[in-house]
């Protein structure tokens, strides 16, 4: 070898060096629909401060004196009614999400999965990540509106998991993803494939629910969020409030579908608790839909991209026998995104292109 090859640089290219993880994170799952596993589930969930934002002591024994031990049971009997025979919906999507984008992405990205809650959790997800020298991790909470106790607690996860190691590669995070085209054709693409069907009379648009502390904690400017008219545009003055996030999905979803004005309502549902949360609640929007003579209703559940709990059991089953009960006679849920082709599509732009 010649003094000269010695002396020369070492050429390399971005693309030799470049490696990019991404982090798919959705909230989380029992392990099984045992009561044990649920219970265990709901202290660990429950117990994010995020997620009930009330003083430490209060929420310990309000968490572990009353709800998990009373609420396990029964939620255990639900999850039940969910669970597949091959395991809970919301990891099977999972893992059949990751295992797609990884094929789409390439050999220049690596993807994990992650629940902030249970398995697998995100400190493991980071662990295989880091193990893969990367120049760059992204992480994509699976919630397209952002809040404080899901796409919030899911970056004070990660930064907490981060803060030490020696090495930080850079770090991106999706903070939401609502308007992005793909995610709302993946809705339209459903909805419409149940309309070419049947006639529907009204489409009710389903958001999980916050109490109202937060959404008002989370105006920065102190005077602007009223639970009223201040959802009835994003800007940047609302930008991160959940309610109104979850107003400018059914407007751009019903600008898709094509659905006129007093055809849709927007409401909330899973609240715990006596505190208030945001309205109108949707257990109580049914009832008064029925009244107005509404008999074939179509459901929509924008706030999750997977099939679980709160959409197959909660909005396709306990709602579907409210609407029944008051006199509706069709209810139908339109399915999540799970881990259809277009889903993916999606992730691929929010991950290679994040002006998208």
């Amino acid at each position: 070898m010649s003094t000269e090859t010695l002396t020369q640089p070492l050429r390399t290219t971005k693309k030799s060096i470049h490696k990019t993880g991404v982090l798919i994170v959705n909230l989380g799952t029992p392990d099984t629909p045992s009561v044990p596993d649920v219970r265990k589930y709901l202290r660990q969930f429950l117990m994010d401060e995020r997620v009930i934002d009330i003083p430490y002591l209060n929420r310990w024994m309000l968490i572990n004196l009353i709800i998990a031990p009373f609420r396990a049971p029964k939620s255990a009997k639900v999850y039940k009614q969910l669970w597949r025979p091959d395991g809970s919906p919301l990891k099977i999507y999972g893992y059949s999400v990751k295992d797609k984008l990884q094929k789409v992405l390439g050999n220049d990205y690596v993807v994990e999965l992650a629940m902030r809650y249970q398995s697998p959790s995100i400190e493991n997800g980071l662990k295989e990540l880091r193990k893969q020298c990367l120049s760059e991790i992204i992480v994509v909470p699976f919630f397209p509106q952002y809040a404080s106790a899901s796409t919030g607690s899911v970056y004070k996860e990660v930064m907490r998991v981060v803060q030490d190691w020696e090495v930080l590669p850079e770090i991106r995070f999706v903070n939401r993803f609502l308007d992005h085209p793909k995610f709302i054709q993946g809705f339209v693409d459903l909805g419409k494939k149940y309309m070419a069907e049947r006639e529907y009379d009204h489409f009710v648009f389903s958001y999980h629910g916050l109490p109202e502390r937060q959404i008002t904690k989370g105006d920065v400017t102190g005077s602007f969020c009223q639970f009223g008219s201040c959802c009835n545009q994003l800007d940047h003055r609302n930008q991160h409030c959940y309610r109104a996030q979850c107003f400018e999905t059914t407007r751009l979803l019903v600008k898709g579908l094509g659905i006129p004005e007093g055809k849709y309502t927007t409401c909330f549902q899973s609240r715990l608790g006596k505190n208030p949360w945001i309205k109108p609640y949707t257990d109580e929007v049914i009832p008064e839909l029925t009244k107005k003579g509404v008999k074939n209703a179509l459901a929509f559940s924008p706030a999750f991209v997977s099939d679980c709990l709160e959409t197959t059991i909660e909005v396709g089953e306990e709602y579907k026998e409210i609407f029944e009960k008051e006199g509706g006679i069709h209810w139908q849920l339109v399915e999540s995104l799970n881990d259809s082709d277009i889903w993916i599509e999606a992730l691929e732009d929010m991950i290679k292109n994040p002006a998208v």
